[in-house]
């Protein structure tokens, strides 16, 4: 069984958001007190590279754990100054890892080997798959309980959802029984286009058509904490931090956060809430965002 706090972050459109939202949402969470582990598989190591740490830099990464023998628990690092978040980085070799393990049998499963092996990484271990639907993010599927699907509203975005689904149901039916949806993030969001609002009502009505079914986005939220467009969310990376440690009173701050009380209610809905920890006081830099509407009576919204 893959562990119960595995969430595979998934778009095989590139630039939606995906590697965003794992930084900043493993930021999120482990600021409201829960322990975070995030593995970077794409070859890209744009996840890596985000939270601060140079590609290669690192003794063991990502690559390591699949194509050799080394648990993934020795590859995760701490990443000083953030308590209770770690990373499995990656390094440009991913990119032989389909080719090297073209041979092995059960190759899609080895993620999901090394996680159970591993036993207690953190409260969720959040995975960043490479935009494209290759056997590394077979193995991100296979070990993951949750999916979640970063989706920018646009026509276009929309267009690669199906196959992503189908996908994810293949996955579900022959390898990983638990693997279930758990809900859209809609990233990029301006509620002041008709697009959005048109794209929202698409998503939402295509989610609540497959309530009751045995599909598994059967219960996939579409989450009210829409990721706004901020230009502070687009700097981050260059600087090799989240959006809360470079500038924590803009609205993605905001965005992320709520996201990540909204999850967390998701996963149990009868917990209390639990409150962010305190930030201390900082100046709001300038952002280039709206302002944050509801999203409004979604259907089949969480």
């Amino acid at each position: 069984m893959p562990p119960v706090n595995g969430i595979a972050v998934i778009n095989q459109k590139g630039g939606v958001g995906k590697t965003t939202s794992v930084a900043n949402l493993g930021a999120a969470l482990a600021a409201r007190g829960h322990r975070v582990c995030l593995i970077d598989m794409d070859p890209q190591s744009h996840l890596t590279l985000h939270m601060g740490v140079e590609p290669g830099s690192s003794a063991l990464t990502i690559y390591d754990v699949l194509t050799g023998d080394t648990p993934i628990g020795q590859a995760a690092m701490p990443l000083p100054g953030r308590d209770r978040l770690s990373l499995v980085p990656s390094v440009i070799d991913l990119a032989a890892a389909e080719v090297e393990l073209a041979g092995t049998v059960g190759r899609e499963q080895i993620l999901r080997e090394r996680l159970n092996a591993a036993g207690d990484l953190g409260d969720f271990v959040l995975i960043d798959c490479p935009p494209s639907l290759s056997v590394l993010t077979l193995n991100s599927l296979a070990a993951a309980q949750n999916v979640l699907i970063p989706l920018q509203p646009q026509f276009l975005a929309l267009q690669g959802l199906g196959k992503l689904l189908e996908t994810i149901r293949l996955v579900q039916q022959r390898i990983n029984t638990a693997l279930r949806v758990a809900g859209v993030i809609l990233c990029m969001y301006d509620s002041t286009t008709k697009l959005t609002g048109e794209v929202v009502a698409e998503v939402t009505d295509f989610f609540q058509a497959g309530r009751g079914s045995q599909d598994p986005w059967a219960d996939a939220a579409i989450f009210q904490a829409a990721i706004r467009r901020n230009i502070k969310l687009a700097e981050c990376p260059s600087h090799g931090k989240t959006i809360f440690e470079y500038a924590p009173g803009t609205r993605g701050a905001d965005d992320y956060d709520a996201l990540a009380g909204e999850l967390l209610h998701y996963f149990n809905p009868q917990a209390e809430p639990v409150p962010p920890a305190p930030e201390p006081p900082s100046t709001p830099e300038p952002d280039d965002s709206v302002a944050q509407p509801p999203l409004g009576d979604l259907d089949g919204a969480e």
